[in-house]
């Protein structure tokens, strides 16, 4: 049986995964000067997407007598549920301690993060199609626009330190 997420929860979890993701890159960059500056930016970006489902869930409380549940029947609830279990900003943990003991090269803090972009637009790919056209998926759009971009921005970062 699976759990029937509502758009609050399914914005709650977008949120943390980039409150996380915030986090992480602020780790990153205090382990590692060489890529502080990219890491940095990423991270600002990451608070901007927060704002965003912050804002998101602000909009919802306010108009959740207009709005259907994002999944009323339950469909990709289970599917998004799975991906924020395993996501690897880790939901259930606010610190990125975690995934960062201080050690870690630049190359191993680009591959996490590679890999967290990855799996965060998995995620918003997912919560989009759950998204209704009038409440905001067009912003999903451009969040995952900018979610890919980082992943350039790390690739490029990566094979510009390997030349």
């Amino acid at each position: 049986m699976s759990t029937v997420f509502h758009a609050d929860e399914v914005l709650q979890m977008a949120a943390q995964i980039e409150r996380n993701g915030g986090k992480f890159y602020r780790k990153a960059a205090e382990i590692n000067d060489e890529g502080k500056d990219l890491l940095i930016e990423i991270a600002e970006q990451e608070d901007e997407h927060l704002a965003l489902f912050e804002g998101m869930r602000e909009e919802y409380a306010e108009r959740a007598d207009q709005l259907e549940a994002f999944d009323p029947n339950g469909e990709a609830a289970a599917y998004l549920a799975t991906m924020a279990d395993t996501h690897v900003f880790d939901l259930g943990s606010n610190d990125p301690d975690k995934l960062l003991k201080g050690d870690e090269t630049l190359d191993d803090i680009l591959n996490i993060a590679i890999q967290a972009e990855k799996d965060s637009i998995a995620f918003f790919g997912a919560m989009r199609e759950m998204v209704p056209e009038d409440f905001g998926r067009k912003k999903i759009d451009a969040l995952l626009k900018e979610e890919m971009k980082h992943i350039l921005w790390l690739v490029d970062h990566k094979k510009s330190k390997e030349e």
